[in-house]
This record gives C-alpha cells, sequence and structure tokens, in this order.
C-alpha cells in the first residue's frame, strides 16, 4: 500500500529551523525578496551567498526531531515516499528512503545558466565567486520566488498513486505546492498533522486532522496506520 507523505515548514520547526510563514516575510531576519528571487541573485549575489552558508551550517547543526524519525518506522509497513516542500536534509539523515524535494536542496548547488550543471557541497560553506563548468557563478540548488518547480509534476504523478495522503506541517496556502491535494484520488484516507489545522482541510469529509506538531502528531499518527 503506498503511503504518500507531503510535509512543509512546521515538520523541521522542532529541530530548529526557522519557518518563515510566520514571520511577517522575515526569513532569519531577512527579507524574502533580497535572498530568495532572481533579482536578488543579479542584485547582491554575495548577499545571497552568505544567507545560503548561514541557512547550511543551521543545517548541519540541527538534527532530525521525532518527527522526522517517526515516519522512518512508517517504511516497515508501507511503500512510502515523501514529498518535501523544506530545503533541508533532514528527512534523509534520518533514514527515509524515498524523499523528493520540491523546491531544491540547500546542500546542493548549481550553475547559473543550467540547472543540470548540480553539485553537491561537502561542506557547509560556499565559497562566493566559485564557478560551474560552464563559466557561470554557482548559485544556490533553490527554487526561488517567481521561479518554475520542476518537481510538481513528478510530485503530483505521485499523489495520483498514494492509498493514503498524510500532510504534515504545511499551511497548504503556498502554491503550486498546495494543489498537490487535488491530485489524490477520490475517497482515500487524508491526514493532516499541524498545530494549526488550515481550514481548507477541515472541507474535506475523508481528512482526519491531527492538531499537533510534527513528533506529537506522527506518534498519533502511529497509533492509527500502524498495526503492531
Amino acid at each position: 500500500m503506498k503511503l504518500v507523505i507531503l510535509t512543509g515548514a512546521g515538520m523541521s520547526a522542532e529541530s530548529g529551523i526557522k519557518t518563515f510563514r510566520d514571520s511577517d516575510g522575515l526569513w532569519e531576519n531577512y527579507r524574502i525578496e533580497d535572498v530568495c528571487t532572481t533579482e536578488a541573485i543579479e542584485k547582491n549575489p554575495r548577499l545571497v551567498n552568505t544567507f545560503y552558508n548561514m541557512l547550511r551550517k543551521k543545517m548541519y547543526n540541527a538534527s532530525p526531531n521525532a518527527g522526522h524519525l517517526g515516519l522512518v518506522e512508517f517504511e516497515k509497513y508501507y511503500d512510502v515516499q515523501i514529498i518535501t516542500q523544506n530545503i533541508d536534509n533532514l528527512h534523509e539523515r534520518a533514514g527515509s528512503t524515498k524523499v523528493l524535494h520540491l523546491h531544491g536542496e540547500l546542500n546542493k548547488v548549481r550553475s547559473s545558466k543550467n540547472s543540470n550543471l548540480l553539485y553537491e557541497l561537502k561542506e557547509p560553506e560556499l565559497e562566493f565567486g566559485k564557478k560551474a563548468e560552464d563559466g557561470s557563478l554557482l548559485r544556490p540548488h533553490v527554487v526561488f520566488f517567481g521561479e518554475a518547480v520542476p518537481n510538481m509534476e513528478p510530485a503530483s504523478d505521485l499523489v495520483r498513486q498514494a492509498d493514503i495522503l498524510v500532510i504534515i506541517g504545511t499551511s497548504l496556502v503556498v502554491y503550486p505546492a498546495a494543489s498537490l491535494i487535488q491530485y489524490a484520488k477520490r475517497d482515500i484516507p487524508l491526514y493532516i498533522i499541524d498545530p494549526n489545522i488550515p481550514s481548507q482541510a477541515k472541507t474535506y469529509k475523508n481528512m482526519t486532522c491531527i492538531e499537533k506538531g510534527a513528533s506529537e502528531g506522527v506518534e498519533e499518527l502511529e497509533k492509527l496506520l500502524i498495526k503492531k
């Protein structure tokens, strides 16, 4: 049975990785427009590089929380596929084996001209001015606001295949990711875990709402979905 899990910023919040949906347009005290847009990297590439170096350090210093670790347990009982909006690697470090990143990966950089020229960083910091093989400046392998989301198509295909869909720590208001639920087969069991359940989630008759943070919520989900 295929269990598809969509995770958002609330999944990693308990690991100390700050979300920006609750911070008045600021992300780690930076304006999103200054660090997460194509205009930003053209205007001030050094600032963008400094910001993502800082985020990488936070990621490397963070540990997967009980929610991340709990999701690994489901792999003993289900064919589990995680689709995450997060750019950290905490799912992988927890032990999840199938993770699709919608918005990119913080531990990777790519050519500014060719998104297929991709490199994995071996350390948290990218030296400013380093270039890809094509001579262009290396940039974070992150989908900036206003850019297309290349993994939307494979993500929507995975949701179509789901026998159970679980949503954790996402507001369901950031598009296009918020539209993924619409690809789920009609009447399959839906679950959402969030301390603040989005109002639109409550409109689905087949939705079970678990109004808790990621760690406590995943523990409750185990009781519902794993027959030990």
